[in-house]
């Protein structure tokens, strides 16, 4: 069956791809597991060079891997390659780290004996990845996986087939040995979960919605595999009563409808204190009357369309279903905000307040450009209601007082906090999600954990 890729600024069919069968499923797991075999022993110097060489490719290509980053999902081009710079920050860390992160660590010293634990690549992975931030999403494992000395089966969005398409003749011209990695362009649920039922796959890494993600769990259910998930997120900010609002409300707002609000890390609710409430309320509208909603491809927009029309019957429920319960509408007048694109799945920025947790909007993930503004009496109440909630991947506190700051914080069960900062996972840092919002965690010093069993060696240095 062939995967047709939906332009999200036209409603169009953009690019059409073959869709994998049976049989070509069974050749690119067997071909995974066989590669693993020589793969295995090569260096890490020399798997260095092979992904450094394909890294330098697509670097050359940034314009166009941009351009067709706005066509398959819609960014704006002005940002859009902001995200290959980022994508090249992320692998050189990992490149940087890799050497003292894999090295054997020594046992304790005993007279005639070596002592030592190795670190081993798990085997063939399959890398499930999502069209939002499809070459972050996607380096966050392949970089790590390569490094360790597992061959990958990456299986891309089909809503960005062409990045996965970019990065098999990125590592191709780069040398890599044929088989190390694919690609499986498939739609098919059923597919991906009978590729992660395979003996071949060893571990899975999934990159969705919490749903997705526990389909994915199910499907391995009854294999003793690793599965790491970065699933959905309902990321809070606080904003306190010493906050600087104007620069609070330009980073909220950035931190919101940045990408159409489609992040898992995009913050989708505001607590702010009683005390300057209405004051951020009127900074919020000053700021986005400068957005520009339209036409990706031109370089003046700033928020483009979401992903699929669907997308926009979802968040419209959303916003609806708070207006009914209560809210208030406070958008301010902005005219690209009135008169949409005619084609495409355009939805604007929306402003509410006056919202409560008896709204979906305040509980459920809305991945699109709203903002619900809710009143707190104090930072206990704050707290509370940001730990209200089934997901824990980021929440972020605004404050002048930082200690103050780092102090509400370590009662906030979020798998990164921020203070004075939002939607920016570095590539030092454990990128990790609490609750329903993930299983073990990508990037940071830990970003190998996935890829390598452990095996302890004990040797004896004499004989009888």
């Amino acid at each position: 069956m062939s995967i047709n890729t939906i332009s999200p600024s036209t409603g169009s069919t953009i690019f059409t791809h073959p869709g994998v069968a049976p049989a070509e499923l069974d050749l690119i797991l067997s071909t995974a597991a066989s590669s693993f075999a020589s793969y295995k022993k090569t260096t890490l110097s020399q798997r260095k060079t092979w992904i450094t060489a394909a890294l330098d490719r697509m670097a050359g290509l940034k314009e166009t891997l941009s351009q067709e980053l706005t066509a398959q999902m819609g960014r704006p081009a002005a940002f859009a390659g902001v995200e290959i710079d980022t994508m090249r920050k992320r692998a050189d860390y990992m490149l940087s780290i890799a050497e003292d992160k894999l090295a054997d660590m020594p046992g304790q010293a005993e007279e005639g004996f070596k002592r030592w634990t190795s670190q081993e690549p798990v085997g063939p992975v399959l890398i499930i990845s999502a069209w939002n931030f499809p070459y972050l999403i996607t380096i966050n494992t392949i970089v790590p996986a390569l490094l360790a000395g597992c061959p990958v089966i990456l299986k891309p969005s089909p809503q960005t087939p062409l990045v996965a398409d970019r990065f098999l003749a990125a590592f191709s011209a780069a040398g890599l040995p044929a088989g190390v990695f694919q690609v499986l362009h498939t739609g098919s649920l059923k597919t991906v979960q009978i590729a992660a039922q395979h003996p071949a796959v060893q571990q899975v890494c999934f990159t969705g919605p919490t749903a997705g993600g526990l389909a994915m769990k199910k499907a391995t259910v009854d294999r003793v595999v690793g599965v790491n998930l970065e699933l959905g997120g309902k990321d809070p900010a606080y904003v306190r009563a010493d906050a600087d609002l104007k620069w609070t409300a330009a980073n909220i707002v950035d931190g919101a409808v940045f990408n159409s609000g489609q992040s898992c890390c995009a913050i989708e609710r505001v607590y702010v204190h009683a005390d300057v409430h209405d004051a951020f309320v009127v900074e919020l509208q000053k700021e986005l009357e400068g957005y520009k909603l339209g036409d990706p491809a031109a370089k003046a927009t700033t928020v483009g369309p979401v992903i699929s029309a669907a997308a926009v019957k979802a968040i419209t429920a959303q916003v609806d279903d708070a207006l009914v319960k209560g809210a208030v509408d406070a958008t301010p007048a902005n005219a690209t905000f009135q008169t949409l694109p005619a084609s495409g799945s355009y939805i604007a920025p929306r402003l509410l307040t006056n919202v409560n947790h008896d709204m979906a909007v305040m509980t459920a993930e809305t991945f699109g450009p709203i903002i619900p503004v809710m009143k707190v009496a104090s930072d206990e109440e704050a707290v509370a209601l940001m730990n209200d909630s089934e997901y824990g991947l980021t929440a972020s506190i605004w404050t002048r007082d930082v200690a103050r700051g780092e102090e509400i914080g370590a009662d906030v069960e979020a798998g990164t906090l921020f203070v004075n900062r939002c939607d920016c996972p570095n590539p030092d840092l454990a990128w990790v999600g609490w609750k329903n919002s993930g299983l073990g965690c990508t990037l940071g010093p830990r970003g190998f954990d996935a890829f390598v069993k452990l095996r302890s060696h004990h040797i004896r240095l004499t004989h009888g």
